[in-house]
């Protein structure tokens, strides 16, 4: 499945859609539609845009869908300077900092749901 199949079962596999995410993504959910729809490649999502959907949604198949698609060197052969195991562990350094990073928005956003129920409460976060 190619990056833009992925992005558009990312959005509308979340629960509520892209009226759901649309707003925590800062556009409309036509916007965000039209972004992720295949037949068209107007209105793509940005780089920023596909990170941020990634991180608002927990689903990583974007980066799984763009690994499977992308042409790799010789698989027998790392490049040149670098070992099979340095490769392996810069792009488990990678993964990690993509999972750090989901673990910190997660947080964020619990967070911010906290504070919002006290305020509605009338409770101190």
């Amino acid at each position: 499945m190619n990056v833009t199949d992925v992005a558009y079962d990312t959005v509308h596999q979340h629960p509520g859609g892209s009226v759901a995410l649309a707003p925590r993504m800062g556009m409309s959910d036509a916007t965000l539609r039209g972004k992720v729809n295949p037949n068209t490649d107007r209105n793509l999502l940005s780089l920023q845009e596909a990170d941020a959907l990634m991180g608002k949604t927990g689903d990583f198949r974007i980066l799984q869908g763009r690994a499977r698609t992308t042409p790799s060197r010789s698989p027998r052969r790392p490049p040149a300077g670098r070992t099979t195991s340095t490769c392996r562990s810069r792009a488990g350094a990678a993964v990690a900092a993509v999972a750090w990073r989901q673990e910190r928005t997660n947080e964020h956003d619990r967070a911010g749901q906290g504070q919002e129920e006290a305020a509605h409460s009338g409770r101190e976060p």
